[in-house]
């Protein structure tokens, strides 16, 4: 395993502390690394998708929470179980934590579990002041002209 030192970049990189803050947890994030297995899809140009497998879930054992940027699933497995006799288990049937960390303007849309499947749905909703927008430009020409039209028009006519 390798540890990765990023105080370099927190000395020349100015606000990029939290992306670096962010690499480093993912390379030290090995707790549930592949439980629940999950496919993150792009939908279209701000839609995306989180698709977790949760076998054996029913709704009320799941929890989703969105709060600020992160996104947290959580499946609490009901323990009051009848007591069974498995010759081999190959279903996981324990609780787990899943943590995602949203960009900046990603919402959780909605979520719907079918066939076994969770899926939420995520949208990029950028405000309108921090959408691209076009400048036009004009001339300084056109300022003059505008101004010495002004003063001509005020100017009595002999």
């Amino acid at each position: 395993m390798r540890n990765y030192d990023l105080t370099p970049l927190y000395r020349s990189a100015i606000g990029f502390d939290r992306l670096a803050r962010l690499a480093e947890l993912a390379a030290n994030n090995n707790g549930n690394a592949g439980y629940p297995p999950y496919n993150i899809e792009l939908l279209g140009e701000n839609h995306y998708r989180i698709t977790m497998a949760v076998a054996g879930f029913a709704m009320n054992e799941l929890e989703i929470t969105s709060e600020g940027e992160k996104l947290l699933i959580k499946g609490i497995k009901n323990t009051e179980q009848p007591e069974r006799q498995y010759l081999y288990q190959g279903i996981a049937e324990r609780g787990f934590e899943r943590t995602f960390q949203l960009a900046d303007f990603v919402t959780v849309e909605g979520a719907h579990l079918e066939n076994g499947l969770l899926n939420i749905d995520l949208v990029r909703e950028i405000p309108e002041a921090m959408k691209p927008r076009k400048i036009e430009i004009g001339s300084n020409d056109s300022k003059v002209l505008e101004g010495e039209t002004a003063q001509t028009a005020a100017q009595p006519v002999a």
